[in-house]
């Protein structure tokens, strides 16, 4: 016995030296993460890209204009940029750590510039000698990458290139966006033709003068003429950036908005690790250790990737725990099954780990199904949820399935634990004396399903006279305007800030104060870019205040109501296409029922509370349905488990499997949504008033998904299969028929 104890000494010992390894790098590896604007300030815009004269770009042109944007952010010193293409003609700039937004938006807002000059840096000629988009790609004598030029003013042209031609040195530099005391030949021209370093593009040899299409030859590979062709042609053919949505946030608001959700993470997952070590003892205490690994990894895979850390993506990280936790909830309890069966520990781990790996996976799969649909028709601060959510399902089934089950596989055989299953998982005398049966066995859920379907349409019937009468508090996401959150340590009365607005000649529609003490306006006019920096500058000067400033357009609206919608249906439909495959078309009809039960339920107290729609509300909507349908398949999974090798022969046998079912997955359900619940409440109470809204919708959405998985979904389910009893069952399109056909014998059985 004592070599076993040193056995589970030694190996705990080592873990424990991991952990402390990770944690000493968790510092530094959360410091070098990059922070999105809300936790640590800056600057973002969303431009439309059109064309000079109004009309709609194209694809050249917004290309184009990405490298010159690309090109004039690394003359802001800015180390980490955002710099995305949104659809078909949009460009959202991300400049987080930025302290003058002003500055970035004249320069990136700037018409491109595109001259010709001698290599003193006199101004010989602009773009207007050139045609329209005229820069192409070809090749020179020898066969190597050029590019051409087609030249519009050829007299111009023919003229300038002949003095040049006839100088002592007959060259021609070609810049983008040249300024004056900034930029010169003399400095760059090393550099001059590397188009991330330099804002020279070429410096060209002119042996004689040129009244036609030209080529510019050198030492190009095909991708850097490529490059040049669209720079040349972003500067010749100049776009139009319209802004249509801005956001500024001063950097003490981002710090403080960090601080406080780090906080309130941190509180989270220790009150996590000891609520597992109580239930389950020495897994318990496993599973903590894994929990650590998996958030550590989680943020460097985010880290390797080059992800942006926003506010939604730490509460990705939330919603990433409580399915991590719920692994190896799902796992521990199917050990403590096996043990109430008076299985020998090894087996009863072994058959545990086997019976739970589907319901693990089919739970993280779906949930993975909604991330991607965000992911893809996401925006900005959405995308980063997305992004965070997929990662940390992608850890789950690496870290907390096989490297916490490998980590108790050495432990479980030392031997030590063959006769302490309360000290190994939790598992007491008392438990195991139960066998098979749960705490739960009084409860009837299907004779009770009525009076659940009852309380779901009161519910139902509540919100939608809210909705009609109330509706919903649409934030500026979704009806356009300007958001200004102001945060100051002098006073600001509702009646001082209602002159302020009367004084800059602004309307606005709502001015509160929010529980950290900052006060939110809401104006129904998208401010411009100048009346923008004149509000920041005036509240700045009069009350030294931190500003969070946000506009959104009509027209970005009307893309995200868009998204939204075609977010929520093809989740649903996916949801239903892998449930139909994986189970029966049954369960993923009782399944999607449920799901718009849980959404319309957080629409419904959004709207009774009047709590404030944004986007990431949608992000929240399809978390909430992520998480439930994990909830209702791991019930659904030990339904079918208990319907294989039963010919169920009327509706009481149905309802008894449906009710075993409930009573065996209630214990881990709750257990779930508490380790779940406990940091989002952490974030209600600690965290950003920034992602407050999101954080209540996920704590009466976690509570809603647990009540429609027992009391709605599988009520459904046995509503509507108690009608097939009796009938033959149907095989799915991938089973095989294992049985041999009977041999027809004539006389005997033909």
């Amino acid at each position: 016995m004592k070599k076993k104890r040193n056995k589970v000494i030694i190996r705990l010992f080592l873990n424990l030296v991991v952990i402390a390894i990770l944690g000493y790098l968790f510092i530094p590896l959360f410091s070098n993460l990059n922070f999105g604007l809300d936790l640590q300030g800056g600057f973002e815009v969303l431009y439309q890209v059109k064309g000079i004269d109004g009309s709609k770009a194209t694809a050249e042109e917004v290309s184009g204009t990405y490298k010159v944007i690309s090109k004039r952010i690394d003359s802001l010193g800015v180390s980490e940029p955002e710099i995305t293409v949104e659809g078909d003609d949009k460009i959202r700039v991300g400049l987080a750590g930025v302290t003058d937004p002003e500055t970035a938006r004249n320069t990136l807002g700037r018409i491109a510039s595109l001259t010709f000059r001698d290599t003193n840096d006199n101004l010989l000629m602009d773009s207007s000698v050139l045609r329209s988009g005229g820069a192409k790609l070809a090749t020179d004598s020898n066969g190597r990458p050029a590019v051409s030029l087609s030249v519009s003013d050829k007299e111009k042209f023919y003229k300038v290139t002949k003095k040049i031609s006839e100088s002592e040195d007959n060259r021609i530099v070609i810049w983008l966006d040249f300024e004056e005391g900034v930029n010169s030949y003399s400095a760059e021209q090393n550099s001059c033709g590397s188009m991330s370093s330099s804002n020279c593009l070429s410096a060209a040899t002119v042996s004689q003068g040129f009244a036609s299409d030209v080529i510019i030859e050198g030492n190009f590979t095909e991708e850097e003429a490529n490059e040049l062709v669209a720079s040349l042609n972003s500067g010749s053919l100049p776009t139009k950036l319209e802004e249509v949505s801005s956001k500024t946030v001063a950097a003490e608001f981002g710090a403080n908005s960090l601080e406080k959700t780090f906080f309130a993470g941190v509180v989270g997952i220790t009150l996590i690790i000891i609520l597992l070590i109580a239930l389950y003892r020495f897994s318990g205490l496993i599973a903590s250790l894994g929990l650590i690994i998996y958030t550590f990894f989680t943020f460097l895979i985010f880290w390797l990737f080059g992800g942006v850390l926003t506010l939604p993506g730490i509460a990705a990280v939330v919603i990433g725990i409580g399915m991590a936790v719920d692994a190896n909830v799902i796992n521990f309890s199917r050990i403590r099954d096996e043990l109430a069966r008076g299985t020998k520990l090894r087996m009863a781990y072994k058959e545990g780990n086997k019976n739970s790996f589907m319901s693990i996976f089919d739970s993280n799969f779906t949930t993975f199904i909604v991330a991607i649909i965000l992911f893809v028709f996401g925006e900005s601060s959405v995308r980063g949820f997305a992004t965070m959510l997929i990662i940390s399902i992608i850890t789950t089934m690496l870290i907390m399935v096989f490297l916490v089950r490998w980590m108790l596989k050495k432990f479980v055989e030392t031997g030590y634990f063959d006769d302490k299953f309360n000290l190994f998982i939790g598992a007491n005398k008392k438990e195991l004396a139960r066998g098979t049966k749960t705490k739960y066995e009084k409860i009837d859920f299907i004779k009770s399903r009525k009076v659940y379907y009852l309380v779901s349409i009161v519910m139902v019937l509540i919100g939608v006279i809210s909705l009609v009468s109330h509706g919903l508090n649409l934030g500026i996401d979704f009806k356009g305007g300007t958001s200004i959150t102001l945060n100051s340590n002098k006073e600001m009365t509702e009646k001082n800030i209602k002159e302020d607005i009367e004084s800059l000649n602004y309307t606005y529609e709502s001015i509160d104060k929010l529980n950290d003490g900052s006060i939110q306006i809401i104006l129904d006019d998208s401010l411009t870019k100048e009346q923008v920096l004149e509000a920041e500058s005036y509240f700045t000067d009069k009350y030294e205040a931190q500003t969070d400033i946000g506009v959104i357009s009509n027209m970005v609206k009307r893309e995200l109501i868009k998204n939204a919608i075609i977010s929520l249906v093809l989740a649903s439909v996916g949801i239903v296409l892998y449930l139909s495959l994986r189970f029966k078309f049954s369960y993923a009809i009782s399944a999607i029922i449920s799901l718009f039960h849980d959404s319309f339920f957080i629409v419904a107290l959004f709207s009774l509370l009047q709590l404030e729609v944004t986007s990431v509300f949608i992000a929240a909507i399809l978390s909430i349905i992520g998480y439930s349908i994990n909830d209702t398949i791991v019930t659904f999974d030990r339904i079918r488990e208990n319907l294989n090798n039963k010919k169920i022969k009327n509706e009481e046998q149905l309802a008894s499997v449906v009710n075993d079912s409930l009573r065996q997955t209630l214990g881990r359900s709750i257990i779930t949504t508490l380790t779940t619940l406990i940091p989002v409440i952490s974030l209600i109470i600690l965290g950003s008033n920034e992602i407050l809204n999101f954080n209540i919708a996920l704590l009466f959405g976690l509570i809603s998904g647990v009540y429609s998985s027992i009391c709605i979904a599988s009520q459904l389910w046995f509503d509507i299969e108690k009608k097939n009893i009796g009938k033959p069952k149907k095989k799915k399109w991938y089973e095989e028929d294992n049985m041999p056909e009977e041999k027809k014998v004539k006389g005997v059985n033909a």
